[in-house]
């Protein structure tokens, strides 16, 4: 068995003909961009984009085909370079069952299945051609066509209070909307990790996936996770989220919670931390945005935790004071991709690219050493200080 890096949650900003597709993403966000990016300098062996679904990204999939620069897998996935590419898309969901709406990922094996599968879903959505657009039907309706095209179904960022499973999107189940037994995994989101999520005893038989939500490309690989397969493909991804012969998710790496733009409480109008119920302490409003922190602790269980795989807390090197541009092109001159660098590069090493300080940082970030202010209401929290170098 090997392991392999990998992103599931990867946005489009702009198709080939350069029209938008996720509109808040950034302009040289394509699909050949991301793949190269992926390939060339993340060390990602595994990403899904999830806006695959548009015909235009299908087009430019069959382009690199035509081209020789890719292949389709025999057991699914495209292949570019060193780069499995997952078919996904990105859905919401509100019917008559949810409070609010939800996000879903759908991944699908072949080139085939996600042709059918936008014939189906345009005949139910607006604007085929953008991302995250709301799907016209109900959620079950949606699980029942994504499975007979071979698909995966994965609720995305569980926790976001806008526009996700616990969110604002069920009071209290899952089972309002879903058919628990047609889904494959859950992603936890920013706002979230493992220790936090593991104690609601009705996802305890997920996998849990922790993804970047990238809308540039340097975003990729915010959060992401390490995956024993006999190689990258839909296939193997897929015993993995399954846990089958040995396969599985061995690490997930993702921000700490508390860089989320969701952590905490906020008050709506001024977003100063505040509690659920009372006044805003700051301008005495009564209107709240519900942090993560305080959603997964209503729907927390006394149970018995299942044992799952470790989350490392590790934030993006772009995070890290004083890495500019010019100090990153340095650090992947030398050890070749970022995953080498976060994970691999060793401190006598690092030292002979960049400063000590920023060595230590790259360092003390493999332990979640650097200290955190939270995030909250929409914004991100922040690195405050190293605490090696206090």
């Amino acid at each position: 068995m090997n392991s392999y890096f990998a992103d599931l949650h990867i946005h489009i900003g702009r198709d080939w003909n350069y029209k938008p597709v996720k509109i808040t993403g950034a302009n040289n966000l394509t699909l050949t961009n991301i793949l190269i990016d992926a390939s060339r300098n993340k060390g990602i062996s595994l990403i899904g984009v999830i806006d695959c679904h548009v015909p235009a990204v299908q087009e430019e999939i069959k382009k690199l085909i035509a081209e020789n620069k890719a292949i389709e897998h025999k057991d699914g996935g495209i292949r570019f370079e060193k780069v499995t590419l997952l078919l996904g898309t990105e859905i919401e969901i509100y019917d008559d069952n949810c409070r609010g709406p939800i996000h879903v990922l759908c991944f699908f094996p072949y080139l085939s299945n996600i042709s059918a599968f936008t014939d189906w879903l345009s005949e139910r959505m607006t604007n085929i051609t953008l991302s995250s657009q709301r799907y016209y039907g109900s959620a079950k309706d949606l699980q029942y066509k994504v499975k007979e095209l071979s698909g995966l179904f994965i609720p995305a960022h569980i926790f976001t209070p806008f526009k996700s499973l616990y969110g604002k999107g069920v009071a209290h189940s899952l089972t309002e909307v879903f058919d628990p037994d047609l889904i494959d995994a859950v992603e936890l989101g920013l706002s979230s990790d493992t220790e936090m999520a593991n104690g609601i005893s009705e996802i305890a038989g997920y996998t849990f996936l922790s993804n970047s939500d990238a809308h540039s490309l340097p975003k990729i690989g915010r959060e992401y996770q390490e995956i024993n397969m006999q190689e990258p493909s839909f296939k193997e991804f897929n015993w993995a989220l399954h846990r089958v012969d040995g396969r599985g998710i061995v690490s997930n790496f993702g921000m700490n919670p508390m860089l989320g733009k969701y952590y905490h409480t906020v008050c709506k109008e001024c977003l100063t931390p505040a509690v659920k119920g009372n006044p805003c302490p700051n301008c005495g409003s009564m209107k709240k945005i519900n942090g993560v922190k305080e959603r997964i602790e209503e729907l927390t269980t006394e149970q018995e935790q299942p044992v799952r795989p470790p989350y490392v807390h590790q934030i993006p090197l772009e995070y890290l004071p004083s890495l500019g541009p010019k100090t990153f092109r340095k650090l992947l001159d030398k050890f070749g991709t970022e995953m080498n660098i976060v994970h691999r590069a060793e401190m006598e090493q690092l030292k002979e690219v960049v400063p000590e300080k920023l060595a230590q940082a790259i360092i003390d970030n493999r332990s979640g050493s650097l200290q955190i202010q939270p995030g909250g209401g929409g914004k991100y929290g922040s690195i405050i200080k190293n605490k090696s170098n206090k």
